[in-house]
């Protein structure tokens, strides 16, 4: 497979154009297929988070994984990007850029995978606890998976995204935790990031009403302490202005005729926390 001709392939995608697309059933049809590569490329890795493997090593496994999955990694090449995936460990909040550096034991790590197939995107991220966690920090990524469900469950046609936002909002600051407004979910489809913005916060009854047909991605960052952020020189990586913890999932979903559909839930479970409460 010849990654630079599919990337280019990939790259004749429509513009942004700042309407909220609404799609039809081979959009869902495509939006399962890339998400379930996504979900599998982070079921592939999941083993290999352990103390003294690199990010990069990781990395690398990642791109040629999505390779064998008939797929291309959406971020290389993206706005200059050169890796396969984001790796954001202990206090870096997401875009973190895999290199040299080895995993820890304690250390949590999310991994943000999105994999083209067909043209499609199939976006999304878990939190990893590398050998024995702490429990603060086993909390802290509890809570976010849970803020992301109750945020996904609530999807429906006529909610709105406000309400959304609200919903995960409030239990992030009922357990005392940082909600991240620097960053936030996104529609995508054809396009990597499209209509609408997803915030985390708002108010409920507020934003754009919810129709059947329209994907966007769910993904929270809680950070342990204040929610503040700060950019490093590479012009990516985001970490907590407090060196405080922070911990980040992310789904890609599709609101259906009575609720929701998540496109990348893990064939083999392995989405969410084995210590969630």
């Amino acid at each position: 497979m010849n990654l630079a001709e599919d990337l280019h392939e990939f790259s004749d995608s429509p513009a942004r154009d700042g309407q909220i697309k609404i799609h039809d059933a081979a959009g869902f049809e495509g939006m399962r297929k890339a998400g379930r590569a996504a979900a599998e490329t982070l079921d592939h890795i999941a083993p290999y988070v352990q103390p003294g493997v690199t990010t990069e090593q990781l990395d690398d496994r990642i791109r040629r994984f999505m390779l064998t999955k008939g797929g291309v990694p959406a971020t290389l090449g993206y706005r200059g990007y050169t890796k396969s995936s984001c790796t954001s460990i202990n206090h870096v909040v997401c875009h973190g850029i895999p290199g040299p550096k080895q995993l820890r034991n304690g250390d949590i790590v999310n991994i943000d995978v999105t994999i083209v197939v067909d043209g499609w995107h199939g976006d999304t991220s878990r939190m990893f606890i590398v050998g024995e966690g702490k429990r603060k920090a086993e909390r802290l990524v509890e809570v976010t998976y849970e803020a992301m469900m109750m945020g996904i469950n609530a999807i429906k046609p006529g909610v709105t995204l406000g309400t959304i936002g609200a919903i995960i909002q409030k239990h992030a600051e009922a357990n005392r935790y940082g909600i991240v407004t620097d960053f936030c979910g996104h529609g995508l489809g054809r396009l990597f990031h499209d209509e609408p913005n997803v915030l985390h916060y708002g108010e409920e009854g507020e934003g754009p009403e919810l129709r059947e047909g329209m994907f966007f991605t769910v993904e929270p960052m809680l950070n342990l302490g204040r929610p503040d952020v700060l950019i490093l020189r590479d012009g990516w990586t985001a970490v907590t202005k407090d060196k405080s913890l922070s911990a980040q999932f992310e789904h890609s979903v599709g609101v259906t005729a009575d609720g929701v559909e998540i496109f990348t839930k893990s064939p083999a479970g392995l989405d969410c926390p084995p210590y969630a409460v």
